[in-house]
């Protein structure tokens, strides 16, 4: 029972102002309604105990297991999207849609899906191997028997033409001799302790190396294009790659991290940009086997058969859903929340990012069953195109509030409050990377502490480590854009482009987390009293990208 002694004592009942940590003073806190912050829990919660209300599962499923993988401009991508449109319809948001945006001329983006894969080793032995095919390799001429030839990839004109005439019918293993394997003696799921989270707390200052390593000089754009060229001349039968690591990461105990039947498929951006051979991406046990057994100079044979359907007629757009629960009082101030609705095609697209969508999705769902009232728009986008290199919220953001290549600003543009991403897998928010905007701080803190019987809320003024994702696309022209710190789990141990990402691998009670922590921020952007701070407008940006 809550008993306040004296008049100094008593806190309304459902506004609280969180005082900052450590207990400094500000000018302004935070207004914290505890009441909305109620709603918001047992939307999802239940009012008691064994009264769940959670649709996550539900969401989950639909974009995994019924209509996963979602290859972008698959026919399973375009598949969850009308299922995605449909929910959000039956829920009772407004403004649903899919909003469609043209691909770049040098990115189209085909439908393409597997319909059938068969890889074995047929001589010395027969073994049938653990392999998916690679985003939009072409298809074989059948089923497929040639000679396996372990094979370097050429940085020279010279030492291209030393092989010109020596690949014709051979089945080509392109990631060098057996990558060695240690033990597998760290868990493969981990969350982050909390020594570790105030490691992330803390400010990087960058050190300039004065000895660098030399490395490996990447191909020129003129020297690839001499490959394709040539691989196209010699017609090897197929190409193979191990999937112990990506292929542009050096080997190395830190690197070659998927074994156990786990294999990474590194995709290429785009078809046109996609291996000219029909490309197979094999376990490393398999594709080690296959290369100690050429190394000591044993024949190998191997088998496979790729068969894919191509519908070149959704080459040049693809598209994003939106959805909104529109403001009351300043319906033209927009909120948003996303999350990216295409995956890779080697599982189905679990951790990376279904159970982001569903976590937004639920999100959206808990505000709306709140019947919260909020000033300002809440919007949800559900991106197309973000393994190409973010296509699809850069085409948002371009058409909506500026050309981050010009940095033109449009009018919706001053009237952007914030963006919320969830791209982290499936582990529970455990704070979030301010990306440098340390106006933000305070906001955060006090947003989290409202909060802390479910997140510790540490704030990063980093952000993520390695890869990009959609809130780039935002900060790129100035806008306020975050990324939700959260466990890592097994991402990358099991499930990140994997062939294991699928709904086994998503941990429910996380994901719920997940919702009311974004459902939560959502509400206290849309009804404080100003817009989210902002850094200041950055300079114009390259075109170029890059995909998480």
């Amino acid at each position: 029972m809550f008993r306040t002694s004296n008049a100094i004592g008593f806190l309304a009942a459902s506004i609280l102002f969180i005082l900052p940590s450590g207990g400094q003073d500000r000018q302004q806190r935070e207004s914290i309604d505890l009441n909305a912050l109620y709603k918001i829990k047992a939307a999802e919660f239940g009012s008691t105990v064994g009264n769940p209300k959670s649709k996550i599962e539900d969401i989950a499923y639909n974009l995994t297991d019924r209509y996963g993988p979602r290859l972008t401009n698959s026919p399973e991508f375009r598949q969850a999207a009308d299922w995605v449109v449909q929910q959000l319809k039956d829920w009772g948001l407004a403004n649903v849609h899919m909003e469609r945006w043209a691909t770049p001329p040098n990115r189209p983006l085909p439908s393409w899906h597997c319909t059938f894969l068969s890889a074995s080793m047929v001589k010395p032995s027969y073994q049938p191997l653990i392999a998916v095919p690679e985003a939009w390799s072409p298809p074989t001429a059948g089923s497929i028997t040639g000679s396996a030839m372990l094979f370097q990839i050429p940085h020279s004109t010279e030492e291209l033409e030393r092989l010109r005439g020596k690949l014709a019918g051979k089945m080509l293993l392109l990631g060098g001799p057996a990558s060695g394997l240690a033990l597998p003696e760290a868990p493969l799921a981990n969350r982050f302790t909390g020594e570790e989270l105030a490691g992330l707390a803390i400010e990087l200052i960058p050190v300039k190396d004065p000895f660098p390593r030399p490395s490996e000089p990447p191909l020129s754009d003129e020297m690839e294009a001499k490959i394709e060229e040539w691989l196209n001349q010699d017609k090897p039968l197929a190409k193979f790659w191990s999937g112990v690591r990506l292929p542009w990461e050096l080997p190395g105990a830190a690197t070659n991290r998927y074994q156990g039947g786990t294999l990474v498929g590194p995709g290429f951006e785009n078809a046109s940009t996609a291996n000219s051979r029909p490309t197979v991406i094999l376990a490393a046990e398999h594709y080690n086997r296959i290369a100690r057994l050429l190394a000591r100079n044993v024949p190998v044979q191997l088998q496979a058969e790729i068969k894919t359907e191509v519908d070149e007629t959704y080459k040049a757009e693809s598209l994003n859903v939106i959805a909104e629960i529109p403001g009351v009082t300043k319906p033209t101030e927009v909120v948003m929340a996303g999350a990216h609705l295409d995956s890779w095609p080697y599982a189905t697209g679990a951790t990376d990012n279904a159970i982001g969508c569903a976590a937004a999705m639920e999100a959206m769902r808990i505000l709306r069953d709140s019947h919260l009232r909020m000033d300002r728009t809440v919007r949800l986008a559900l991106w197309g195109g973000e393994e190409q290199g973010m296509l699809g919220s850069r085409a948002y953001v371009k058409q909506h509030f500026a050309d981050r290549v010009s940095m033109q600003l449009k009018p919706e543009h001053e009237k952007f409050s914030v963006y919320l991403n969830l791209d982290g897998g499936s582990g529970k928010v455990r704070g979030i990377y301010l990306r440098h905007n340390e106006m933000a701080r305070p906001i955060f803190e006090d947003w989290f502490a409202a909060l802390k019987d479910l997140t510790s809320g540490t704030i990063s003024i980093r952000d993520m480590d390695n890869g990009v994702a959609d809130h780039l696309a935002f900060d790129e022209v100035g806008l306020p854009a975050f990324f939700f710190l959260q466990d890592p789990l097994d991402s990358e141990t099991r499930s990140h482009h994997t062939n294991m990402d699928t709904f086994d691998r998503i941990q429910l009670p996380d994901a719920e987390q997940m919702a009311v922590v974004l459902a939560s921020f959502l509400y206290n952007a849309a009804t404080r009293p100003d817009k989210l701070p902002r850094k200041e407008l950055p300079a114009p940006k390259r075109a170029d990208s890059g995909g998480r």
